[in-house]
């Protein structure tokens, strides 16, 4: 574990002094720098869960000693516990440090990605750090999560913008995927079965948090010139050393096609995983939701970190349960996750197969099993998506036995799940209450979805949010009296099962675009502005119509 630790210090030296040097300081003091914060940043990882592990703090010395020089090159991790050198570090994760702030004020004045560079070798410094134990904790993921959104927060609130945010589309548009290969012709359906076919197609469609994703889916269904940032030898250093760190000589850094003759989803190359969490971090609203996927995502990331170097790591499931009314970004959230779970390497292609229970459950005997397999076979190395689980193990209402024909198909998905553990993440969505019972229907389905994430409604403030980017990604924009109209409504709304969020209020835009132009069309030679103002008339007259 030592070994990769010290390549997660090295990385972020070398990083951090190319990016101290274009920043204009010298290459010397640059280093000195970079030294001192990596050795900083792993002390503030290692007291994150305030355990001080004997692995962890062995693990520091070897990397820190060589580094800062004695005392810390010949402590033992007793010796070290007892000085209290690591306790308190962690609060150095809690605001950005002088290294980041200096990183920051560079990339402001050349629109320059240095910071974004700190941030993600810092976060795979402690990766290294969670790594060090057999099973990292819930705190020490907590931590790195906290950690990065911080820095994301500052490097917002300082104008600068992130590579995702560059792009064309302003990072809120998933990357273009190949055009899809031509469909194997249909089969025609067996008598008497009511076979919806699956088909593959890219698809560029408004999300209920505002958002608009181009996808492939397959659907069933300052600096003073003295050489030293002030601060960095200060606290820790000083207390480890008492001197400027001493820095040794380094070494130099050293898709099978599914059943039914259907072509495999084509798929470009695993996006950087910071790119697609900050797409994740880009949506409006959902922080518990955001926060959860991104502990899914580091823990992913140190298990990858110890099978690469031959350590034991403790299986997890990575199949899960979400839970929340709708419109409440389930689909957008699953279709980022199968793209994180590509990035890191959990599944080689990462495409979302979207269904439900008229994709799984037949009206016959004898063909739910088929079906669900087919299913099942097309969303091998990516994600299975199945929408209102809940009504698999209940009744259609239509043939007898249908409830049983239910229950077959979650036992065949159960089976299924186990026979491909490593080809495929099964993620389930529905109504709280619905997937509690849901997930208690098979003994099988607890053990296999161990984690749920919930989707929270959106406040007012939120949907507000999302109709004034679907408004301004459409060339539209709503006056005043048209958000407080809006915002009347919203208030006003009963905000139970049947409230549909996001999706409600893309309805509402819609339908306002609809009253606009209808007015609008009466005008003659009408200005722009007329053109593009949604006003509180606009508003009333679609919600006139709705009721």
């Amino acid at each position: 574990m030592t070994a990769m630790l010290d390549a997660a210090v090295d990385r972020f030296v070398a990083t951090v002094t190319d990016d101290l040097v274009s920043a204009g300081l010298p290459t010397g003091e640059a280093r000195t720098d970079a030294v001192a914060e990596a050795v900083a940043l792993t002390a503030a990882f290692v007291d994150a869960d305030v355990h001080h592990s004997d692995g962890e703090v062995a693990a520091f010395i070897a990397v820190a000693g060589p580094r800062v020089g004695p005392p810390v090159l010949s402590a033992s991790p007793t010796d070290l516990r007892r000085s209290g050198m690591l306790t308190g570090a962690r609060a150095r994760l809690a605001r950005p440090s002088d290294v980041a702030r200096a990183l920051l004020a560079a990339d402001r004045r050349d629109d320059g990605d240095r910071v974004w560079r700190y941030l993600q070798a810092a976060v795979a410094l402690g990766h290294a750090v969670a790594a060090v134990d057999l099973e990292p904790s819930q705190v020490e993921l907590d931590a790195i999560a906290r950690f990065r959104q911080t820095l994301l927060a500052a490097i917002h609130e300082a104008g600068v913008s992130t590579p995702d945010e560059r792009r064309p589309d302003g990072g809120f548009f998933s990357p273009q995927p190949p055009p899809d290969r031509p469909p194997a012709p249909p089969r025609p359906p067996t008598a008497g079965h009511d076979e919806r076919a699956p088909h593959s197609s890219r698809t560029v469609r408004s999300e209920p948090d505002g958002t608009t994703v181009t996808t492939t889916t397959i659907t069933h269904t300052g600096r003073a010139s003295t050489g030293r940032l002030s601060g960095l030898t200060g606290s820790l250093l000083e207390q480890l050393t008492g001197q400027a760190p001493i820095e040794p000589a380094r070494a130099a850094d050293s898709a099978t096609a599914p059943s039914g003759g259907r072509p495999p989803v084509p798929v470009a190359d695993p996006e950087p995983l910071a790119e697609v969490l900050s797409e994740l971090d880009a949506l409006i609203g959902l922080a518990p939701v955001k926060a959860e996927v991104q502990l899914v995502a580091d823990l992913l990331t140190v298990q990858r970190l110890r099978e690469d170097r031959g350590l034991t790591s403790v299986p997890t499931s990575r199949h899960l349960v979400f839970t929340g009314n709708p419109g409440t970004g389930k689909t957008t959230v699953a279709r980022l996750v199968g793209r994180i779970y590509a990035s890191l390497g959990a599944v080689t292609r990462g495409h979302v197969v979207e269904t439900d229970r008229a994709g799984l459950v037949a009206g016959y005997v004898g063909q739910t099993a088929a079906k669900v397999t087919e299913v099942v076979t097309s969303a091998l190395d990516g994600v299975l998506l199945i929408d209102e689980a809940y009504a698999l193990t209940r009744s259609s209402g239509g043939a007898a036995g249908g409830g049983d024909f239910g229950q077959e198909a979650v036992d065949t998905l159960v089976k299924l799940m186990e026979d491909h553990r490593d080809r495929l993440v099964v993620i389930v969505a529905g109504y709280p209450e619905e997937m509690t019972d849901f997930i208690a229907s098979n003994p099988g389905l607890s053990s296999r979805f161990p984690r749920t994430i919930h989707f929270p409604d959106y406040t007012t403030a939120e949907l507000l949010a999302i109709a004034t980017h679907q408004a301004d990604r459409s060339g539209y924009r709503f006056t005043d009296e048209g958000l407080s109209a809006l915002r009347a409504h919203l208030d006003a709304v009963t905000r139970g099962r049947g409230f549909g969020n996001g999706r409600e209020v893309r309805n509402l835009f819609e339908a306002t675009m609809t009253s606009h132009a209808q007015r609008v069309v009466g005008i003659d030679a009408p200005c722009d502005d007329v053109l593009t103002e949604l006003t509180g008339a606009d508003v009333d007259a679609a919600l006139s119509r709705a009721s």
